[in-house]
């Protein structure tokens, strides 16, 4: 060391270097400090960069412990709930609708996705503006209340309300859940991102064991006007008991968020907001707690420089995190130009939400098309009781469980050539299941197939949810993570216009569910961004 040498200040005191990557072992794991991070050369702000890597190795230092296995769960709970009320909605809504008569069958799936769509707009961008823990702590309580309220709705357009404002909560889950859990994942554990995607499995199951438990033995045994039996809250409280137990559930998983974990707003967030000294005291908090070492100081942070926190700084090329006034439609336009800021940047965004327009309308038209199809093919095949039929949707949903531990391992081997690959795969393999099943001759194929489905389809779906996140600014995550997953609300709303007016009876609906997973894999080979082996930013 040079002592005669003038110390240096500012950002060139730590000037950020996309670093030299060492030689990989085979285990991806062996290399977590020093990593590349995946934004790093796209110089959106060279200071906020230079920190970024800074807290990256700081979170790598620490290392996998309790506080990230603890948000593994709970995330995992939005995950779940998500999938949870999206399923239930379908399930109870030819019941319900033998009780109200509605005139417009296919409102509740309106209903919902409506919901889905602003809630992740909502708490997608107030997660920019306000933090990701607010979120966190009130979303699942909002839905737990109106899971209950629906349970008792006194008419359909009632029931229709309290669907979509319970929606409207868990709407935001799969926005902010991702990006918590992923601010505070060391490199190396990255793909756990992935295998949280097994929750969504879960709740899709809970739906189907709430279903099997309540429907067969407490409903009305179908339209009045055919068999003559009234439908009404004595004679078919099935649906309603569905709800019930679902809000219950879903109460549960809210207080669990605030008891089991006090959670701090995310480091990386906090560096957005040029909050070093709390960026600080968060990590080192969880150092403490859980007996690990982190070299990283307020000084180290402060010597990179004062991150641009205000309006778009041109002598510095840039992009503000917030505009001058934090509610308006300015700061929506920074969030938007912050997820454009380069040209590789904005290729990544729109395939993105392309891949969600995509996926939403291909998953959306399967779950509606296709009970409608079974059931023209279940005649022929001789057609199963209302138990069976349950105790099958139930298992099934079991199958969607185990594909996102599967994509997990998948995303993190160069064999499957990471993240992008596996999403490749799981599109490409979910596409021939779908041909396949159009020539379902029999129950037990049908029940084979369906599993199938679900398994190989959770590969892509899971992945497209880990990697949407992993390749976004954290500044912008938020509002980018938003905008995808209304995307897919958009076209669920399309699906059900589609549904009520469309012949739901023929093979085509399949057909086309098939030709949008190899448009998927298509997309998903140009994404131009690949997380495996590099830290999100």
């Amino acid at each position: 060391m040079d002592l005669g040498a003038p110390e240096k200040k500012g950002p060139e005191a730590y000037p950020y270097t996309e670093p030299t990557a060492p030689r990989l072992s085979e285990d991806q794991d062996d290399i977590s400090l020093q990593k590349g991070d995946v934004l790093g050369q796209e110089h959106m702000d060279p200071v906020l960069n230079a920190k970024m890597h800074l807290v990256n190795n700081a979170i790598d230092e620490i290392g996998m412990t309790g506080y990230q296995w603890k948000l593994f769960v709970l995330n995992g709970f939005g995950y779940a709930v998500d999938s949870l009320i999206l399923l239930i909605q379908s399930i109870i809504a030819s019941y319900a609708a033998y009780e109200f008569q509605p005139s417009f069958a296919n409102g509740m799936t309106i209903a919902v996705y409506v919901g889905m769509l602003v809630g992740a707009l909502f708490w997608g961008l107030s997660a920019d503006v306000i933090g990701r823990k607010y979120a966190f702590n009130c979303s699942l309580l909002i839905s737990s209340i109106f899971c209950i309220l629906a349970g008792a709705a006194p008419n359909w357009i009632v029931l229709g309300l309290f669907v979509c404002l319970s929606a409207f909560g868990a709407g935001g889950n799969l926005v902010l859940d991702t990006a918590v859990f992923l601010e505070y994942l060391p490199s190396k554990n990255q793909w756990l991102l992935t295998l949280m995607a097994c929750w969504w499995g879960a709740g899709q199951l809970v739906a189907g064991l709430f279903a099997w438990a309540f429907l067969p033995n407490y409903s009305c045994p179908g339209d009045p006007s055919k068999t003559g039996v009234p439908c009404n809250w004595k004679t078919n409280p099935g649906w309603r008991y569905v709800w019930f137990a679902c809000g219950a559930l879903v109460f549960a998983m809210s207080i669990a968020r605030v008891t089991v974990i006090r959670l701090k707003e995310t480091p990386k967030y906090l560096l957005g907001e040029g909050k070093d000294e709390q960026v600080v005291e968060t990590l080192q908090f969880i150092a403490t707690k859980y007996h690990r070492p982190c070299s990283l100081t307020l000084e180290r942070l402060s010597a990179c420089g004062r991150t641009n926190v205000g309006q778009l700084d041109t002598r510095r090329s840039s992009v503000a995190n917030h505009s001058k006034r934090r509610f308006g439609f300015g700061e929506i336009s920074v969030h938007l130009r912050g997820l454009f800021a380069t040209r590789k940047l904005a290729l990544s965004t729109c395939l993105i939400w392309f891949s969600w327009l995509l996926i939403g309308l291909a998953y959306p038209l399967y779950n509606v098309f296709l009970p409608q199809y079974l059931k023209t093919r279940g005649a022929a095949l001789g057609g199963l009781s209302v138990r069976d039929q349950w105790r099958d949707y139930a298992v099934s949903n079991v199958a969607s469980i185990p594909s996102p531990i599967l994509a997990g391992f998948m995303c993190r081997s160069r064999f499957f050539w990471g993240r992008r690959g596996t999403m490749i795969i799981g599109a490409l393999v979910t596409m021939a299941f779908f041909f396949a099943y159009t020539q379902v001759s029999n129950n037990a194929q049908n029940f084979g197939f369906t599993c199938a489905i679900s398994f190989c389809l959770n590969i892509y779906y899971g992945t497209l949810y880990a990697y949407t996140p992993e390749v976004l600014p954290s500044a912008h995550r938020g509002t980018g993570n938003g905008i995808s997953i209304a995307f897919n609300r958009l076209m669920g709303i399309m699906s059900a216009v589609v549904a009520t007016y469309a012949n739901t009876a023929t093979p085509v609906p399949i057909y086309l569910c098939a030709a949008l997973y190899i448009v998927m894999a298509i997309v998903a080979a140009c994404f131009p961004f690949e997380p495996m082996g590099r830290r999100s930013s």
